[in-house]
């Protein structure tokens, strides 16, 4: 895995991406919806901000974060549509503001934290570097939504690395969100990224595997894009066919994931990360 300060590097630098799609955006068109089911880009960019400020929480106030978690975990199915919703009725002007300020201080937070540190979260207590990648991964999943709602065209970047991982990694725990028993033996993953080179994961010698391009690999991964509209990405052996029936790079339930929508589309439908 990359440090910290490589990863953070390339969160500030997926998080200015986004900015440059939103900053300039008319206020009108925060309220445009977005392929998540009742999110528009006011909801999306809210979830971010919300989302930083749990993980700013959990660098800064361990127990405090503890405490907030078990009151959100409560209502597991809606704390975090909740959240969406209350910071979506913030003018943009504010959202955006909010936003700015939470992610330059979670990213302050983070790089002053020991590397090995464990931090908690609603899932697994994750080290500073995974808890980088995970704001990385949400970033670049919620902004996808935002793309699509707009019409936007995003050229891929080797940032996907960090979410391709997530998505190997996360394979036991999309078994398990499914009450599904994972399968005992590793996967073979091998995936082509933006710039030509193969991201590999697991045995190669690997009965079950899964290849090809990285990219639709990580739309798949965060339900961003249904089954069969990413033809790039190849199963070998039933079980490897089964797990990217299932797979999801977050914690939490399962998505409502995305309907099929044909060859030149992500698709619709539910949040997701």
């Amino acid at each position: 895995m990359s440090g910290p300060g490589a990863v953070l590097a390339d969160l500030k630098a997926e998080s200015e991406e986004l900015d440059a799609v939103v900053g300039a955006l008319p206020a009108g068109r925060w309220a445009a919806p977005t392929p998540a089911e009742g999110w528009t880009v006011a909801h999306q960019i809210a979830h971010l901000a919300w989302t930083d400020r749990q993980a700013l929480r959990s660098a800064t106030d361990p127990d405090g974060f503890l405490r907030a978690a078990q009151e959100a975990l409560a209502a597991p199915l809606t704390f975090v549509d909740d959240a969406a919703e209350a910071g979506a009725q913030a003018s943009p002007a504010e959202l955006l503001a909010d936003w700015r300020a939470g992610r330059e201080a979670l990213a302050t937070a983070l790089a002053e934290r020991p590397a090995g540190e464990k931090l908690p979260w609603y899932g697994p207590p994750m080290s500073v570097a995974s808890m980088a990648t995970g704001r990385l991964m949400e970033t670049w999943a919620h902004g996808q939504d935002i793309a699509d709602a707009l019409g936007v065209r995003r050229a891929p970047t080797t940032r996907l690395r960090h979410v391709a991982r997530i998505g190997v990694r996360a394979r036991n725990f999309s078994y398990a969100a499914h009450g599904l028993t994972p399968p005992e033996e590793d996967f073979r993953v091998e995936l082509r990224a933006p710039d030509g080179a193969v991201w590999d994961y697991g045995p190669p010698d690997a009965a079950e595997r899964v290849t090809g391009d990285a990219l639709e690999f990580c739309l798949l991964v965060t339900q961003r894009a249904h089954r069969d509209d990413v033809p790039g990405v190849r199963a070998q052996g039933a079980e490897a066919e089964r797990w990217l029936g299932i797979a999801q790079a977050f914690a939490g339930p399962p998505g409502k994931g995305r309907a099929p929508s044909g060859p030149a589309a992500t698709g619709a439908g539910g949040s997701g990360a």
